[in-house]
């Protein structure tokens, strides 16, 4: 396989020669933040959305953006015509820098910048078609899910606990309401309404939960962000995830219960069926 092309502190690169020093304080204590970009046909899809969201999670951790919005699109844009794949997520890595270890801020350091990105890997048609399983753990994670920070070891944990149990996703839920899954937003449909918790420190604001309210007001399918208990999840007609690689996604068992029907239902197939349309409008 051809040897990637991505961009760090300032040079393009192959992946495998990049480099960064050991007192890089993404490395040290994570101490950094990310964001993820889909390209469609090589057009990001909501992209400024994204960069928003970057740019967020940098001044919640007092991290000086280097580079004004055009200027990042220009990085990206070099990243993405270095390589040869079509359809592409974009990885964003931003680090304080390096730096002596010390725990609290140092002075004077730049900020590491790293951006590459990798085919795209949607769920299968067999996926879609058929849904997908979950399991329930508790949410272990601290108390600024809002911020996307590159320090994700609750995420990995709750990841590992989904792949130990052979299923898509752990959904997790805090003090009895749900939360989020590992690396999804999670949404839950009752009697023709979709609702999802609502955006505060508790989660991570997919840049997809601003389209999907947009597909529902489109589609006249109603909508609301609110606290969800455990119960409510078990017994909704539909659950589904979204996220960038995600877009989409059934769910039809969660710890072994059938949701709903156990299949795929209808407002899964007309907020797929909007979102692939809005891809195919880039």
């Amino acid at each position: 396989m051809q040897d990637p092309i991505v961009y760090l502190n300032g040079a393009l690169t192959p992946l495998s020669e990049a480099r960064i020093p050991v007192l890089d304080r993404g490395f040290i204590f994570g101490d950094g933040v990310y964001d993820v970009i889909p390209l469609y046909r090589r057009i990001p899809f909501r992209g400024a959305h994204h960069l928003a969201r970057l740019f967020r999670s940098m001044a919640a951790i007092g991290i000086a953006n280097p580079y004004d919005a055009p200027q990042w699109q220009a990085l990206i844009d070099s990243v993405v015509e270095a390589n040869s794949y079509d359809d592409q997520m974009v990885y964003l890595h931003v680090t304080r820098g390096v730096a002596k270890r010390a725990h609290a801020f140092p002075a004077d350091t730049q900020p590491t910048i790293f951006i590459m990105t990798n085919p795209m890997k949607l769920p299968s048609a067999q996926m879609l078609k058929d849904g997908v399983a979950c399991i329930a753990i508790e949410d272990q994670r601290w108390l600024h899910c809002e911020i996307k920070a590159i320090s994700l070891l609750g995420n990995v944990l709750a990841a590992q606990c989904a792949a130990e149990n052979d299923v898509t996703e752990a959904i997790q839920f805090r003090d009895g309401f749900l939360s989020e899954a590992s690396a999804s937003n999670v949404w839950i449909a009752k009697d023709g309404v979709l609702s999802a918790p609502p955006r505060d420190n508790l989660i991570l604001e997919g840049i997809r939960y601003a389209l999907v309210e947009e597909l529902c007001a489109a589609q006249t399918i109603p909508f609301q962000a609110r606290r969800i208990i455990r119960a409510e999840v078990f017994d909704a007609d539909e659950v589904m995830l979204t996220s960038a690689s995600k877009e989409i996604l059934p769910v039809v068992r969660i710890d072994g219960k059938l949701i709903g029907q156990g299949v795929p239902g209808p407002l899964f197939s007309k907020l797929y069926a909007a979102y692939q349309a809005a891809k195919a409008a880039l």
